[in-house]
């Protein structure tokens, strides 16, 4: 059920080279990054020897996509795979990844995380160069600038220098596995080990799934290339800030994934400790809005000694549906996942830690869900600081008019709400609780301080202008993927 009152997630990608399970473990790599998308999933293999690769995806969540039919066809001891939320292009089955073209340098598949900043201007110019595009999405942009015939644009490796932005990628070739993060290393990209062969992942979980071990991150800017020679790494980009997404460890990444050295579980409890000492409340009872508000709830409930409840109860078998509600249940898109423990908080002063606040209605739903089961007052804390600015790398939150802590005052905010009060974990703490430095964050969403500059209008003229295209194409639901699944 898709929820527009969230933030909403990114993409996952994974990719094995040198096991003969190849597409198995990318299958089981993708259960373990579903939260990182579930809107389609898709997995490409390859034998290495020049038969062509082998593709199958869909739309809807891992489990819905594959079966055993499916994965005993996707062959080979090489794999890349990909979950998916849009945050560009329309959600198609034509826009589902991994993208994949037989070129003159061979056969090629790609799956993206991240989002270009010049992605316009970049199909402007490669369309004018003759390249063709089949989707509405950014990612297929690194299949064409790889795919070009001749070293106008730097050659293979070189032409990745043209890109801008925020991306994790992970590529399929003839020979090899190539994996790659911005220079600002905005989207996480980990490497790993089983038995003779090497593991890409947007997060290390999956590393723990699979029985794999962590060798360490991909370094932003960093080109890594594995082949039957090995590791190579190149650094074709020009060196830049570090700019790592701090929201992923408030809430995009699973808890038990570890980012750059920290475990995400351990950071959130930090983050609710500070926001505790920041702003303190007497309370009978501490509940968590599940599932990223569990940590900092822990956190919270710790350093002030108030006792923790679990009161909300989330459903974890909506799956995906697209019959909306009518007023016949009132709230449904709020009630269908969290359901609320009434005599956890009869009688009593709730404090309720949530990740964020981004349009208010759906923590105004769950105030009044507190209040008619009783609560004498209920206290909002927020893990991050508010939300001000929209996110252009990735991250698909809504225009800034659209943010709620952008166009009112906390005051304003908590008497929308219908809340006692309402706290905000401030930047500094919120980094201090990773125990990294600050100038190594992108937290542009908070700050207004983006670290890669960007042209929201003419970006936002010509994405308008490929929507109208991609609104004259046949229903792609029913369409064969770009390749074949060969038997």
């Amino acid at each position: 059920m898709p929820d527009s009152n969230r933030p909403k997630h990114e993409c996952g990608v994974f990719a094995v080279y040198g096991h003969k399970d190849a597409a198995l473990l990318t299958y089981y790599g993708l259960f373990a990054l579903q939260h990182r998308g579930q809107e389609s999933a898709g997995i490409a293999s390859s034998l290495g020897d020049g038969t062509p690769f082998f593709l199958h995806k869909g739309m809807g969540l891992v489990s819905q996509v594959f079966d055993p039919p499916h994965l005993e066809s996707l062959r080979g001891h090489r794999a890349i795979g990909h979950v998916r939320y849009s945050t560009t292009g329309s959600s198609t089955l034509l826009n589902s990844q991994p993208l994949g073209v037989d070129t003159v340098r061979g056969q090629l598949a790609v799956a993206h995380n991240g989002n270009l900043v010049n992605a316009a201007a970049l199909r402007d110019e490669l369309e004018t160069r003759g390249s063709i595009f089949q989707t509405t999405v950014d990612s297929e942009i690194v299949l064409h600038l790889l795919a070009q015939p001749d070293e106008t644009m730097g050659g293979p490796i070189g032409s990745l220098r043209r890109l801008e932005g925020a991306f994790s990628v992970v590529v399929m070739g003839e020979n090899e596995i190539i994996g790659l993060r911005d220079p600002n290393g905005l989207r996480p990209l980990s490497l790993g080990k089983l038995g003779d062969g090497w593991i890409l992942s947007s997060e290390t979980c999956a590393f723990d799934l699979i029985g794999a071990t962590f060798v360490r991150d991909i370094e932003p800017g960093e080109v890594l290339i594995i082949n039957d020679q090995g590791l190579r790494s190149e650094f074709p980009f020009t060196e830049a800030r570090e700019a790592f997404c701090v929201f992923e460890y408030v809430y995009f990444a699973r808890p038990d994934s570890r980012l750059r050295g920290v475990t995400v579980s351990k950071a959130r409890i930090k983050m609710g400790r500070e926001l505790a000492r920041l702003h303190p409340v007497e309370a009978d009872v501490v509940i968590p809005v599940p599932d990223s508000g569990i940590y900092a709830a822990l956190g919270f409930s710790e350093e002030l000694g108030i006792p923790y409840d679990p009161a909300f109860v989330r459903n974890h078998y909506i799956g995906r549906t697209f019959i909306q509600p009518t007023q016949l249940i009132r709230d449904f898109n709020v009630r269908v996942k969290l359901n609320l423990i009434g005599e956890s908080v009869q009688g009593k002063r709730v404090v309720v830690v949530d990740d964020s606040v981004v349009r208010g209605t759906t923590a105004k739903a769950r105030v009044v869900n507190l209040r008619e089961a009783g609560a004498n007052e209920v206290h909002l804390r927020i893990s991050c600081p508010p939300h001000r600015h929209a996110c252009y790398y990735g991250i698909d939150f809504p225009d800034s008019e659209k943010l709620i802590a952008n166009q009112y005052t906390h005051q304003e905010i908590c008497d929308y709400l219908g809340a006692d009060s309402i706290g905000y974990l401030d930047v500094a703490g919120m980094v201090r609780a990773t125990g990294l430095k600050e100038n190594s964050f992108c937290m542009a969403c908070f700050t207004g301080e983006y670290p890669v500059p960007f042209d929201a209008a003419f970006d936002k003229l010509f994405m308008e202008r490929r929507k109208g295209r991609s609104q004259l194409l046949p229903d792609q639901s029913s369409q064969p993927p770009l390749f074949a699944t060969r038997p």
